[in-house]
């Protein structure tokens, strides 16, 4: 039964951390294709947040201590704390500059 859960682990922490590479690479891919300022930072942040999510979670599956998977989840917290703050700051910031953030 124990070599059951294993296996379960084991292909959801590779399926979340799949997930997770998968949302990074949309992001960067956004960060290089999206034209103005504010579609780069929905792309720096919401798939960005969601993959540390997953990557975060898949990574707490296969930690066997209490102790380590506390560490991941004050990752996963900063990250979601964090993320959005910057935007936000970022968003302000380019809305006070009065130019839509476009390639001149």
């Amino acid at each position: 039964m124990n070599e059951i859960v294993t296996a379960v682990r084991d292909v959801a922490s590779v399926v979340l951390f799949a997930v997770g590479a998968l949302l990074a690479l949309v992001a960067s891919i956004g960060l290089h294709r999206l034209g103005d300022t504010r579609a780069r930072m929905h792309a720096a942040t919401k798939p960005a947040t969601l993959g540390v999510v997953c990557c975060g979670i898949a990574a707490a599956l296969q930690l066997a201590y209490f102790s380590d998977v506390t560490k991941i989840v004050v990752i996963i917290v900063l990250q979601l704390v964090t993320a959005p703050v910057g935007a936000h700051v970022l968003g302000r910031a380019v809305g006070e500059d009065g130019d839509g953030g476009g390639h001149s």
